[in-house]
């Protein structure tokens, strides 16, 4: 069987799902869109995601999210992150450790002491 190559600039859909035909530009799928992102509880147990195939409760506020397809680059200058917590201000951020495949979070109290929080993450870029 031969392999080929298939070139366009826009893919359209039928709009079966919403009703309406909808249009991207492939640009926007290779550059624009997240690459990865997750949403968790203070156990590090994913509750939705994309392109994560594990993740760890590393001890209070620091967990681990292994990708099931690795970036091309360190994550630390690609994503977000968001602790979410009701009664105090609090500190989010990739932390020490992360790599190109895991992505290490560690949210913190306004004293900055490490505290269990249910989070999220973004991550975009370029896939390996």
């Amino acid at each position: 069987m031969a392999n080929g190559t298939i070139a366009f600039d826009t893919l359209s859909t039928s709009g079966q799902i919403s009703g309406t035909a909808v249009s991207v530009d492939t640009d926007y799928l290779a550059y624009g869109s997240a690459k990865s992102w997750g949403g968790a509880n203070n156990a590090a147990v994913i509750n939705d995601s994309l392109n994560v195939a594990s993740s760890a409760d590393n001890g209070t506020g620091q967990y681990t999210h292994n990708l099931t397809n690795a970036m091309n680059q360190d994550i630390n200058n690609l994503g977000a992150t968001a602790c979410i917590h009701t009664d105090s201000g609090v500190a989010r951020y990739f932390g020490s450790g992360t790599t190109a495949s895991a992505a290490k979070l560690r949210c913190v109290d306004e004293d900055f002491a490490d505290e269990d929080h249910v989070h999220a993450f973004v991550i975009h870029g370029d896939l390996a």
